[in-house]
């Protein structure tokens, strides 16, 4: 299975899938570290794909969504953004009800 075919299938997969460095528990940079904690603080179940385990998603995965930067969190088969946003929208609360809404709909 081809890269992109790889990540079209995890994005499918996962209502609510955050693409970062490292894992929730060991995020490997400072931005992963706030949207993994911004997720967590959300109180839902995500999955996420630590890029630098898999070298070919972190090369691979800009290109697809024409977003350039890690993290980045995927609901619903559609980019919500990277930290900043992440972050701005909580703080709005913004993101609560997207993310209650996608892990309803798994549900």
């Amino acid at each position: 299975m081809d890269i992109i075919e790889t990540i079209k299938e995890q994005i499918a997969s996962n209502p609510i899938l955050l693409y970062m460095k490292g894992s929730p528990n060991a995020p490997q940079c400072g931005f992963s570290a706030r949207a993994a904690q911004v997720l967590i603080s959300c109180g839902e179940k995500f999955a996420y794909v630590d890029i630098l385990q898999h070298p070919e998603i972190r090369a691979a995965l800009p290109k697809y969504a024409n977003w350039p930067t890690f993290p980045q969190l995927w609901v619903n088969g559609e980019l919500i953004g990277g930290s900043d946003i992440i972050l701005e929208m909580y703080e709005k609360e913004e993101l609560q009800p997207i993310i209650k809404a996608a892990a309803n709909k798994e549900a």
